[in-house]
């Protein structure tokens, strides 16, 4: 297939998959996975990349800081950076279909290559199986953007790292899979902030409650007390939602 030729749908699916999951640094031809995922879907990695940083074009929070990628984004791709953001649930399914269907087609099992960002086992249950895909790519998605560290501590192990919901899956489906409603937190942080003794504010400066604290509990006040007022880490794709946050704050902090 030529480099050349139209993007169809499909291709166009994988790219803003692998776009939500690679860290911005790594749009380039010689990332492994670009070329992986090139050779699947029939294109250069020359042509992947590119495509990879026209999305960024689109991403306000990329053009904002500067990084305005090459700006060549085709009317498909504002469609589907439009339709992505909108359903969100939608977009990960149908991103995941394509991937499989390409997998299938391709010479490679997908079970045997550990290098595909998503999880694509099977399942008897397509409920099931559609929630642990979207767990997969949620996680994916907001630890690449945070770099793979915790936005609070730095903390770099991938293994200690929760992508941590802002609003609570429960309480929003339609942003359940939305990456600025996520932060990348340590266990201990996630937990905090999942029970409301921490929240961020509106500078993006970390908030620690007061209530339930023993004064003589040295090591909670070195890992939660002593990060009141510092701001978080900015990622480089999907900045936590400002209403998301506000509803952390008036809703589950305990402040």
């Amino acid at each position: 297939m030529s480099g050349r030729s139209p993007w169809t749908r499909q291709q166009l699916f994988v790219a803003f998959n692998l776009y939500c999951q690679l860290p911005f640094g790594k749009f380039h031809s010689r990332n492994p996975e670009i070329i992986q995922y090139a050779k699947m879907i029939g294109r250069t990695p020359s042509a992947l990349a590119m495509k990879l940083t026209n999305i960024a074009s689109l991403d306000p929070v990329i053009t904002s800081s500067g990084r305005s990628g090459l700006k060549g984004a085709s009317a498909l791709d504002r469609a589907m950076w439009d339709e992505m953001q909108n359903d969100w649930d939608g977009f990960v399914l149908e991103s995941h279909h394509a991937i499989s269907e390409f997998t299938l087609s391709f010479d490679k099992p997908q079970e045997d290559d550990e290098s595909l960002p998503l999880d694509y086992s099977g399942t008897s249950r397509p409920v099931s199986a559609n929630a642990r895909v979207g767990q997969s790519f949620f996680r994916n998605a907001v630890l690449s953007a945070y770099g793979n560290r915790c936005c609070i501590t730095g903390l770099s192990v991938p293994r200690l790292l929760i992508a941590s919901h802002i609003v609570p899956w429960s309480k929003d489906k339609k942003n359940r899979l939305n990456p600025s409603n996520g932060l990348a937190l340590s266990m201990l942080h996630d937990k905090a902030f999942d029970i409301g003794l921490i929240t961020i504010d509106e500078d993006r400066a970390v908030q620690v409650s007061q209530q339930e604290w023993n004064e003589d509990d040295m090591y909670l006040k070195t890992a939660l007390l002593s990060f009141h007022g510092q701001k978080i880490q900015i990622p480089d794709k999907f900045v936590p939602n400002a209403q998301f946050l506000e509803y952390h704050r008036e809703n589950i902090y305990i402040g």
